[in-house]
């Protein structure tokens, strides 16, 4: 039996797992507030894709709008991202025990380089 899929515009999950508002998550997250047209700019992307998807982050909670003279601007409310850091933590022991295991490695590595070349030095030309 499948499990209904939540509505993207209830569940933040799926509201970001789109590439597009992720990265309008990452303009806002770095610039701070930012008007739609400049959103359009900086994206490459149709006014209309980008106020559907803002549209979508706004129904989730992690973006808020506000009138600026004529223009609409928004800004990143990151509280509702709190439940997808809260999730993706899970798995951080996971990414530190592998990111150990890749330094110790290239440690042995680095070490074993400089061995060798050391002794290539004292050999001489050959």
């Amino acid at each position: 039996m499948r499990m209904a899929r939540a509505r993207t515009t209830s569940d933040v999950f799926n509201a970001i797992a789109e590439p597009r508002r992720r990265q309008i998550l990452e303009l806002l997250a770095t610039r701070g507030a930012l008007a739609v047209g400049t959103l359009v700019v900086l994206l490459g992307h149709p006014q209309s894709a980008v106020s559907k998807h803002l549209g979508v982050l706004r129904k989730v909670g992690v973006v808020a709008v506000f009138k600026q003279g004529k223009q609409r601007v928004y800004s990143l409310d990151a509280n509702r991202l709190k439940t997808v850091h809260d999730w993706v933590k899970h798995f951080e022991q996971f990414w530190d025990h592998h990111l150990a295991r890749i330094k110790t490695l290239a440690e042995r590595r680095a070490r074993e380089h400089a061995f060798v070349h050391k002794s290539q030095q004292q050999k001489g030309p050959s």
